[in-house]
C-alpha cells in the first residue's frame, strides 16, 4: 500500500511539474544584476527571459531557468544594471540631421564656444581648414548667449567681421533665434525695409531702425527654411545625404539608452525623408514624429491613416503647435517682464505669443474633432495660460477630452495656479528639467529673477496633485541625453552649484518613471512600452550604475553600456 501511495505521489508531482515547465523557450536570458522593471508591483526582479523582441517572463532566476533551451542565450549582467528602454517625448529628430554639417558652436559643458571670439575664430577655422568657396553659405549651430561671457548675442558686423562673401547664419542654442550676416541677409532677400513676419521679428539696431542681424521665431525659421530648400536645389539630389544624416542622428539618440526617438516639429521636406527612412527600413528604433500643424493643416486628410499606426518603426504621434518662444533666448511669452530685457527692448517686455486664441482655438478643434492629439509647445505663463484657456474651453465643449493626452510642451516658466488647471482639463506636462541645470542661474539672475526660476519645471507639484508627467531633453537643443534631465530633476543644481527651487525636487525612480512608462503613457503606447513585463516589447537599456543607490550628485556619471530595441542589441558602448 506504502508503494503504491509513493507511485501515485509521484506520478502527481511529475505531472505537475511538467504542467509548470513553460511550453516556449527564450531566445535570450538576462540575470545577475539589478533590473527595475517600473512596475509597482515588482519593482525589481532578477531575471528576464526574452521571446521574439518581447518579454517572456520576468521573475527569479530560478523560474527563467525553466525558460531556457538549447538556443537560448544567457547573458549575465555582472552587477549591472538592466530597465526598460528610455523614451525620448520631445526630441528633434530631423532637426539633428539637417544640422549634422554645421559647424558646433555649443558651449561648455557640451562644447567649447563660450565667447563671441571663440565663435568667429571657430568659424574662421573651418573655412580655413574645408577651403570653403568664397561663396558658399555657412551655418554654424549651438551658440548660447547665456553662457558666453558677453551675455549677448552675436551681431550682423562680428559675421561680417569673419566674411562679407560667405553668406553666414548661426543658429541659437534653442533654436528659436538665430543670426545673419549681410551676406545671407542678401542671399535671403531680407532688407532694411522687410516687415516683420506674423509670429516673429527682426532685430534692429534701436537708433538707425537698421536690421542688426537678429532673427527671433518665425523670421528665423522661415529663413531656415528657404536657405535649406535652395542648397538642396544647388545640390542637386541631396537625399543620400540627408538619410546618411538621419542614420548618424538615429544612432545618436540610441547611444543614449532611447529605444524611442521623437521628432518633435517635423517641417519642409522631413516628412518624407522620415517616410523613405522607413520605406528602406532604416529605422532600428520606433520614431514617433510630430508635423507642425500650421505647416501641413492642408494636408490633414492625406495624414490621418496614419495616425498612431507603425509602418516600419515610423508613426504619425498627432501635430505640434509652437505658442511661443524660449525663456534662455527671451522670446518666450511672460505675463511678467523679463528681468534683464534684451538688447534693443524696453524695461516692459515680454516676449510675444506666435498664435491669437482665434487660430489656436480653431486649429485645435479641427484636430481633437478628428479624434488626433497634439504637443503645444508653451514656455512662459502667458502662453501656458492661453493653452489652458483655449483646451479649457474646447473640454467644456465637449471637443477635447482626456483621452487624447494633449502634451504641454517645456512649461518652463509655470505659476502654482497652473498645476490644478492642467490637472482638471486632463494635459501631460512634458519638463525640459535640464533647464535647472543648464540655465538655471542665468534664470535666476536675468530671465526671471529668484521666484520665478525657481518654480521651472515644477516637477513635484505635479506629482503631489497626481498628474501624469514625463521629462524630455529636446535634441539637438541639447544632445539627447535623458540622464542629465534626471540628475537635474533629482538635484536641482543649478551649474555655479545653487539649489533652485528644493522643494520641486523628485526621486531618481521618479525621474526614471518620467523617462519610461510615463513617458509610454504621453504616447499612448503603455500597453507595448516602458517597463519591464510579461507581453511587452523587449526595449531595454542597461547601465553601468543604479540611480537609485548611487549618490543622487552622481548620476550624471551614469554610462549607457548598451541599447537593445526589441531583443537586438542597437548599440553598446566601445
Amino acid at each position: 500500500m506504502r508503494v503504491l501511495i509513493y507511485l501515485v505521489f509521484s506520478a502527481f508531482l511529475m505531472v505537475n511539474c511538467q504542467n509548470r515547465m513553460p511550453k516556449e523557450k527564450a531566445d535570450v536570458l538576462y540575470f545577475g544584476g539589478t533590473i527595475l522593471t517600473m512596475e509597482d508591483a515588482t519593482p525589481e526582479v532578477e531575471a528576464i527571459a526574452l521571446k521574439n523582441g518581447k518579454i517572456l517572463f520576468a521573475g527569479t532566476q530560478a523560474e527563467a531557468d525553466r525558460y531556457k533551451g538549447d538556443q537560448t542565450k544567457v547573458f549575465d549582467l555582472k552587477g549591472k544594471v538592466l530597465l526598460p528602454g528610455f523614451i525620448d517625448v520631445h526630441g528633434h529628430l530631423t532637426s539633428r540631421a539637417g544640422m549634422m554639417q554645421a559647424i558646433d558652436l555649443f558651449p561648455e559643458p557640451y562644447g567649447t564656444v563660450n565667447s563671441i571670439q571663440d565663435l568667429q575664430m571657430t568659424i574662421k577655422k573651418y573655412i580655413k581648414d574645408h577651403s570653403t568657396p568664397k561663396t558658399q553659405p555657412i551655418i554654424g549651430n549651438g551658440y548660447d548667449d547665456a553662457i558666453m561671457t558677453e551675455h549677448r548675442h552675436p551681431t550682423k558686423d562680428e559675421l561680417d567681421a569673419i566674411s562679407m562673401t560667405n553668406p553666414i547664419i548661426v543658429i541659437h542654442t534653442s533654436g528659436h533665434a538665430s543670426v545673419a550676416n549681410t551676406a545671407m541677409l542678401k542671399l535671403l532677400g531680407i532688407s532694411d525695409s522687410s516687415k516683420d513676419p506674423e509670429g516673429g521679428h527682426y532685430g534692429r539696431d534701436k537708433k538707425t531702425g537698421k536690421l542688426n542681424g537678429k532673427l527671433e521665431e518665425n523670421a528665423s525659421f522661415k529663413a531656415l527654411l528657404a536657405l535649406t530648400e535652395k542648397m538642396s536645389k544647388e545640390a542637386g539630389n541631396s537625399q543620400d545625404q540627408a538619410i546618411k544624416n538621419l542614420m548618424k542622428a538615429q544612432d545618436e539618440w540610441l547611444s543614449y539608452g532611447q529605444t524611442t526617438i521623437c521628432d518633435g516639429r517635423t517641417m519642409g521636406e522631413s516628412v518624407g525623408l522620415l517616410e523613405k527612412a522607413a520605406s528602406e527600413h532604416l529605422f532600428k528604433a520606433d520614431i514617433v514624429y510630430f508635423p507642425d500643424y500650421e505647416y501641413f493643416k492642408k494636408d490633414l486628410n492625406i495624414f490621418k491613416p496614419k495616425y498612431m499606426k507603425y509602418n516600419n518603426h515610423l508613426k504619425l504621434g498627432g501635430f505640434k503647435f509652437s505658442d511661443d518662444g524660449s525663456p534662455q533666448g527671451k522670446t518666450a511669452w511672460l505675463t511678467k517682464p523679463y528681468l534683464v530685457p534684451p538688447e534693443g527692448q524696453s524695461a516692459d517686455y515680454k516676449g510675444f505669443p506666435i498664435f491669437s486664441d482665434q487660430v489656436l482655438y480653431d486649429d485645435l478643434k479641427t484636430l481633437f474633432q478628428n479624434h488626433i492629439t497634439a504637443q503645444l509647445h508653451v514656455n512662459g505663463d502667458a502662453a501656458i495660460d492661453q493653452a489652458l484657456r483655449v483646451i479649457g474651453k474646447l473640454k467644456e465643449e465637449n471637443i477635447y477630452k482626456p483621452e487624447l493626452r494633449a502634451t504641454l510642451i517645456h512649461v518652463q516658466n509655470s505659476r502654482p495656479d497652473h498645476i490644478q488647471k492642467i490637472k482638471d482639463i486632463g494635459l501631460i506636462p512634458s519638463y525640459f528639467s535640464t533647464h535647472v541645470y543648464l540655465w538655471g542661474d542665468w534664470h535666476y539672475s536675468s530671465v526671471f529673477g529668484p521666484e520665478r526660476a525657481s518654480f521651472i519645471s515644477p516637477a513635484n507639484s505635479a506629482l503631489k496633485a497626481g498628474i501624469i508627467f514625463t521629462m524630455h531633453h529636446d535634441a539637438p537643443v541639447t544632445p539627447p541625453d535623458l540622464i542629465t534631465a534626471m540628475y537635474s530633476a533629482v538635484n536641482r543644481k543649478t551649474r555655479s552649484g545653487r539649489i533652485l527651487g528644493p522643494d520641486e525636487r523628485i526621486t531618481p525612480l521618479q525621474a526614471l518613471k518620467a523617462i519610461t512608462i510615463n513617458a509610454a503613457y504621453q504616447l499612448q503606447e503603455e500597453e507595448t512600452k516602458g517597463s519591464i513585463k510579461s507581453g511587452k516589447l523587449a526595449d531595454l537599456v542597461i547601465l553601468d550604475q543604479n540611480s537609485l543607490t548611487i549618490n543622487p550628485e552622481q548620476i550624471r556619471s551614469i554610462k549607457v553600456l548598451e541599447t537593445i530595441k526589441e531583443g537586438v542589441s542597437v548599440y553598446q558602448r566601445k
